[in-house]
């Protein structure tokens, strides 16, 4: 089955820098979309970068805007996050999903229930 496996996780001092990594096993990333999601202690699951496989096409939200980066490395079937300037607010348990085959992107628009496949997670903690 697929399987989704983070790493990179850690602990960090604010303003620091860290990269996730997500390794994507048995299923072909062609025209998916992948994102990077995050959940603090307490509050609900959010989106923090997506990217459509097909022409690497991205979104952030606000907050981690101009922040966060997220990329593909096709030949390795793996999806990064690369984080920087980090804040204690991005205190939180981060995980990667993957949908299914899309004809087109506009990952976005896209929320959780439309990724069926999800890693495992890895704790991220910034210390102020």
């Amino acid at each position: 089955q697929v399987q989704l496996v983070e790493s990179g996780g850690g602990s960090v001092q604010a303003g620091g820098s860290l990269t996730l990594s997500c390794a994507v096993f048995r299923l072909t990333l062609s025209r998916n979309c992948m994102g990077w999601f995050r959940q603090a202690p307490g509050k609900e699951r959010e989106a923090v970068a997506v990217i459509y496989t097909r022409d690497g096409s991205t979104n952030y939200p606000d907050p981690v805007k101009d922040r966060f980066t997220i990329s593909l490395n096709d030949i390795a079937n793996t999806v990064y996050l690369r984080m920087n300037s980090l804040k204690p607010d991005d205190t939180a348990t981060y995980y990667c999903a993957a949908t299914t085959w899309r004809r087109s992107g506009s990952c976005y628009t896209l929320s959780e229930g439309d990724y069926p496949y999800w890693g495992q997670g890895t704790q991220v903690t910034v210390s102020s």
